[in-house]
């Protein structure tokens, strides 16, 4: 396995039946055409049934609301990228020169894709329940940590406004720049004559969310 982060072995408990399927995880479409595309894809959808299945064993009495909260603040793009981070994977990932030098690998989104990638890889390599033990490993801080459901910032915004009778919040997109392989987002959020806020992120969304929590910041 050589060139393979050595966490992989132990993901999925020894060598891979396939490591091209773990060397194609970690390849950003600037690298070459076998790229993690198609396993990120997939990798996200089994993050949502295990972690969807995680929360309805670990809080049984729970309603789905709250549930739903815990889920989206698991899976989100920023929760994976923390993760592959905490994995080393950013010294890992196979970039072609020009996003190298953009440093593509220290973004969210690529971070946070390969995540999902590796993932993908380890349920086709060995099942759901090795890819169940990884997420619960791997993911576990971040579900300890909430005390209580957490709620997303947008959410939250969309909330204060309207028990305050502020409105509904808007939100405008004022740029996209950087590089076509990492693009960066620049979003406004305002709560009419009560205040507004502006943020950045690897995505519209993660921008948007950004300027909801900064928004929030100066409301509350």
């Amino acid at each position: 396995m050589s060139g393979l982060p050595s966490f992989i072995a132990v993901a999925i408990g020894g060598e891979p039946r396939e490591p091209k399927l773990f060397e194609r995880a970690l390849t950003h479409g600037s690298h070459g055409r076998d790229t993690y595309e198609r396993l990120e894809f997939l990798g996200d959808r089994v993050l949502g049934l295990v972690v969807a299945s995680w929360l309805y064993e670990r809080f049984p009495t729970e309603p789905e609301g709250k549930m739903s909260r815990r889920y989206n603040v698991l899976v989100a793009r920023e929760t994976c990228a923390d993760v592959g981070r905490a994995l080393d994977l950013p010294r890992h990932i196979k970039l072609g020169k020009q996003a190298r030098d953009d440093h593509a690998n220290l973004s969210d989104n690529v971070v946070g894709d390969v995540v999902e990638a590796i993932l993908g890889a380890i349920y086709l390599d060995g099942g759901i329940e090795r890819a169940q033990d990884f997420v619960r490993s791997h993911w576990a801080p971040f579900l300890d940590g909430q005390t209580r459901a957490p709620m997303h910032p947008k959410s939250a915004l969309q909330e204060l406004g309207a028990e305050k009778k502020f409105g509904v919040p808007a939100y405008e997109l004022l740029s996209r720049f950087g590089p076509h392989h990492a693009p960066r987002f620049r979003v406004k959020v305002s709560l009419g004559r009560h205040g507004e806020a502006e943020a950045e992120g690897d995505s519209k969304q993660e921008a948007e969310t950004a300027a909801a929590a900064a928004l929030l910041d100066q409301l509350q």
